[in-house]
């Protein structure tokens, strides 16, 4: 007697395969049989006529954790209804630990308001066990922030680091890798981190190729300096010998949209080259940052609290909006998503909010930016559709959101989320499949499941394999589709009838059921300390 079974579906067994009609049955938590079990007998049967069968989709490049929802929202809703079973926190060098002290957590403040929250550990182990404690919908693995670490070496400080402080960052890694965390990710463009050079990055990045972890890189530009930026973080994973990711690859503005070219080829040569390399991709022109990042770098080098301090000189104000206007930006296609300002500004352009205050745009970014105490984040218009489309099909490129969990409730927030949160994996099948028919279902259901699984280390998960764990989706592929829009973003996914995390039924026909099953995955050297 199974737990579950799935009987008349086609299997897209997320290996890359052709879909084929079969059976499937769950039970205790793991895939027990696939194949022709029409006498087979269950708890519970699901009659899968029409529609496919699919691993649970693993998000690589999740922010659930530093937008705080995985705590405060376990349940998160917006993924279970795009299939998702995982996600991977600690991206761009940001992670909830390990943590030296309690106010190492600023790391996260570009995102959340950290005047609104509690918490209760500071190591690695703390941390995951706090989240097991929350009983998260979705399994959650974390990589270690190269941020978070170097805030825990050099405080607030923006200098020249030692070779003493670099030591300190080697030493919690090594400790947060031991406790469960699964790799190192960078957030180079950051402030708190652009001045990370070559001898810091090779060490940290060594120590979790010797543990067999993979390296994730927000990499230090996206504008003019894309070639040079991925070039540095190839030439890190050639020389350490690591499994290399990239964040969401893009060319950021008009006038850079050329340089995909040249970084596809890069890539591509670096894998011919023997270097395990991929990137992820999500399927809008319009990406989210903070809104710090508009400013000249010079102005930022130092910090947000320095910044805030400077821009009240008359003198450095005025050279910062005399080097904002050299650059060629559209301000009409950046709208403020969230601030700790009135919620009345969310959802308004900076050109609009510019023309009822009388100033330029560029004044108006300051001044939004000194009372918002240089915490808002934007949406900007500026990701060319073709390259999107050409990243969705590269052979190396795995989807994922860059988003997090949130639920329709989260609307009274006043926040205007990235519609990536509700829609992005249902948007690549009815938009990149289904309709544009640039991927294969198949190519799609890999890109989701079986590649991103593989690369991040998650044991026996990502593909409908026996004795796998049970992280199952069963959808429609004529109605799965994403609804929620830039305007309008709160709105779920549909198309997806079934979810099984860990052998639990998440949906079933389309409601969400009342268990949270997730599991919190630890890095198998962890296994043994734990």
């Amino acid at each position: 007697m199974y737990d579950i079974l799935i009987k008349n579906g086609t299997i897209i067994d997320g290996t890359g395969r052709p879909m084929y009609r079969a059976d499937l049955a769950i039970k205790e938590g793991v895939i027990a049989d696939i194949g022709e079990l029409r006498h087979a007998q269950a708890e519970k049967v699901i009659d899968a006529a029409g529609q496919y069968v699919t691993p649970g989709f693993v998000d690589v490049n999740n922010h659930s954790d530093t937008y705080w929802q995985l705590l405060a929202n376990p349940s998160l809703e917006s993924l279970l209804y795009q299939g998702v079973t995982t996600i991977i926190g600690g991206n761009s060098g940001a992670s909830l630990a390990p943590l030296t002290e309690p106010g190492i957590i600023r790391s996260i403040q570009k995102w959340t308001d950290i005047q609104k929250i509690n918490f209760n550990w500071l190591s690695m182990k703390e941390f995951l066990a706090a989240v097991e404690r929350r009983r998260p919908a979705t399994n959650f693995a974390t990589l270690v922030g190269h941020g978070t670490l170097r805030r825990g070496a050099m405080k607030d400080e923006t200098r020249t680091i030692t070779p003493e402080e670099i030591s300190v960052m080697e030493r919690l890694l090594k400790i947060g890798l031991k406790e469960g965390g699964i790799g190192l990710s960078t957030g180079l463009r950051y402030t708190h981190a652009r001045d990370a050079g070559a001898r810091e990055l090779m060490t940290l990045v060594s120590e979790v190729a010797e543990r067999d972890g993979v390296y994730a890189t927000y990499v230090r530009d996206e504008e003019a300096g894309l070639v040079k930026a991925v070039e540095e973080a190839i030439t890190i994973a050639r020389e350490t010998k690591i499994p290399l990711h990239i964040s969401h690859l893009k060319a950021v503005g008009e006038e850079n949209w050329h340089l995909m070219d040249e970084a596809f080829n890069l890539i591509e040569t670096a894998a011919l080259n023997g270097i395990d390399v991929s990137f992820d991709v999500y399927p809008y022109t319009t990406t989210g940052s903070v809104l710090y990042t508009l400013l000249p770098e010079w102005i930022t080098r130092d910090g947000r609290k320095m910044m805030l301090e400077r821009l009240k000189d008359g003198q450095v104000r005025a050279a910062v909006l005399r080097d904002m206007r050299k650059k060629p930006t559209d301000y009409s296609r950046i709208l403020i998503s969230a601030s700790t300002l009135s919620k009345m500004l969310s959802r308004r352009r900076i050109s609009e909010i510019a023309a009822l205050q009388g100033k330029s745009p560029e004044e108006t970014v300051l001044d939004f930016l000194s009372a918002s105490d240089g915490r808002a984040i934007v949406s900007l218009e500026v990701l060319s559709p073709k390259n999107v489309l050409r990243a969705i099909q590269h052979p190396f490129s795995i989807i994922s959101s860059n988003g997090a969990g949130y639920s329709i409730a989260h609307k009274a927030t006043g926040d205007l989320v990235h519609p990536r949160n509700f829609g992005t994996f249902p948007k690549v099948f009815a938009e990149y499949v289904r309709e544009k028919k640039a991927l294969s279902w198949e190519e799609a259901v890999h890109k989701m499941s079986g590649l991103p699984a593989k690369k991040f280390r998650l044991e026996k998960r990502g593909a409908l394999v026996r004795g796998f764990a049970a992280d199952v989706v069963v959808f429609d592929p004529e109605k799965i589709q994403d609804l929620a829009t830039m305007e309008n973003p709160y709105q779920y996914a549909v198309g997806i009838s079934h979810l099984a995390i860990n052998g639990i039924l998440a949906l079933e026909n389309g409601t969400l059921g009342k268990v949270r099953s997730g599991k919190v995955l630890r890095s198998k050297q962890s296994w043994f300390s734990w």
